[in-house]
């Protein structure tokens, strides 16, 4: 029972829930980017160089019986799949640029006080008297 219930509490801990919260979402982001590549993007770019459409894009190695049973290299699947990574790499890079930039410590603030240069006590910058020592400053 005592490897259960420390495995029980390693798994609820925040940061393991947090990164598989973060793998899921990532996963299902992955999905929508790869669907945007091949369903949005690729056409139209296909369409420009003259109707190529990419996924089919293929070198045969070795001609088989049927079209199945051919051995080839899919380039245009490896140039889809670049695609995504770039875009995948593009959206993490933006998300992690605005979340450090949120992160930065506010500059900080001018000084409102100064010390009384008899007492060592602080006071605010524009006294002319100390309160503590009445000494003028």
């Amino acid at each position: 029972m005592g490897m259960l219930k420390e495995f029980r509490d390693f798994a609820m801990k925040g940061n393991v829930v947090d990164m598989a919260v973060g793998i899921i979402i990532g996963g299902a982001f992955g999905k929508i980017v790869s669907s945007l590549v091949t369903d949005v993007v690729m056409p139209p770019i296909g369409l420009l160089l003259g109707g190529v459409d990419f996924s089919k894009l293929t070198i045969v190695l070795r001609e088989g019986a049927t079209a199945a049973e051919n051995v080839t290299i899919n380039y245009g699947a490896f140039i889809n799949t670049v695609l995504d990574f770039i875009i995948v790499a593009g959206a993490i890079f933006i998300v992690i640029k605005q979340m450090n930039r949120l992160r930065r410590q506010e500059p900080p603030q001018a000084p409102t006080t100064k010390p009384c240069p008899r007492c060592c006590t602080e006071i605010p910058l524009q006294a002319t008297r100390c309160p503590a020592c009445t000494s003028d400053v």
